[in-house]
């Protein structure tokens, strides 16, 4: 099921809420098809725009309008789930995943009784609260509530808290931290591959582990994938490009072994801004990402 989010409170710069659309101009749903899928496209959920919304509490701007999205995201997203379908949820900001993550992990409560494993695939920690984030842009914190209580409106999505367990969640291809999010991740638990580690030991190797850690003794594997994980030269359409990101072939063999562990039961792809891109193409290589991650094969 593709669901669209065009949600952009989340960040200080504009045009993130067009991202659903590039991705269905990209193909994405006629592509899933070509691999044997059955595709049910959702549309986009209602998302307001800072125009006609006020920012309120500077630590977490517009935090009640970001939340109700979510919520309906929680709410859509469960639904898919419960249905058996895999929910393919196209952002907007990654403020979005505090709703999708929450849905994967209601369901697995529900229907399995085991937490859902979580593989977090980003450049930056997204793990500040609203007391350590410099900028109160809730893209930053989504992480943070799905495994603390802040900010509470995310954290408590859903009616149950937390969402991710530190020792089932990976955060992957991380090289850009504010000073106090690199202690607060340090202090999570969570598993962290940095790109240093990924230049060091390969791509094959860290995502091997990535991908097991989240899988061990869970429901499967909930993968959030924030396009500026991506390097800029191969993903210039994000609003928080951060040179050194993975390549080509290094995002796409990331998501190879998710398909080939046949853990993946929700998948995000968030903060594509065509505003920013070329041709289209962070949300052509984004959609060629879910097709990897969904068992496409090269023989």
């Amino acid at each position: 099921h593709i669901i669209g989010v065009p949600l952009d409170l989340g960040g200080n710069r504009r045009g993130v809420d067009m991202g659903p659309s590039a991705f269905r101009i990209a193909g994405l749903g006629e592509r899933v098809r070509s691999l044997g899928r059955a595709v049910s496209d959702k549309g986009d959920l209602p998302a307001p725009i800072a125009e006609t919304r006020a920012a309120n509490d500077e630590r977490k701007k517009y935090i009640r309008e970001i939340a109700r999205v979510c919520e309906n995201l929680h709410e859509t997203s469960l639904e898919s789930l419960m249905e058996g379908a895999v929910p393919i949820v196209l952002g907007g900001d990654h403020s979005v995943g505090a709703g999708s993550v929450a849905a994967s992990a209601d369901w697995a409560r529900k229907t399995s009784g085991l937490p859902i494993g979580l593989l977090w695939i980003d450049a930056h920690g997204d793990m500040n609260t609203p007391t350590t984030s410099p900028s109160g842009n809730v893209h930053g914190m989504p992480l943070a509530a799905l495994l603390g209580s802040e900010p509470q409106e995310l954290a408590r999505l859903g009616g149950f808290a937390p969402k991710a367990r530190p020792a089932t969640t990976v955060l992957i291809g991380v090289r850009n931290l504010d000073e106090r999010e690199k202690t607060a991740v340090r202090e999570s638990g969570v598993h962290v591959f940095t790109m240093k580690d990924i230049d060091r030991n390969g791509m094959a190797s860290v995502a091997e582990k990535a991908v097991a850690l989240p899988g061990m003794g869970t429901a499967g594997i909930h993968v959030s994938f924030d396009m500026d994980v991506c390097d800029p030269s191969v993903a210039p359409g994000v609003g928080t490009p951060v040179k050194g990101g993975l390549n080509y072939r290094e995002a796409h063999l990331l998501m190879e072994i998710v398909a080939d562990s046949n853990l993946l039961r929700a998948l995000d792809l968030v903060e594509v801004n065509p505003t920013l891109d070329v041709r289209n193409a962070t949300a052509q290589l984004g959609t060629e990402l879910a097709l990897s991650a969904l068992g496409m094969k090269i023989l």
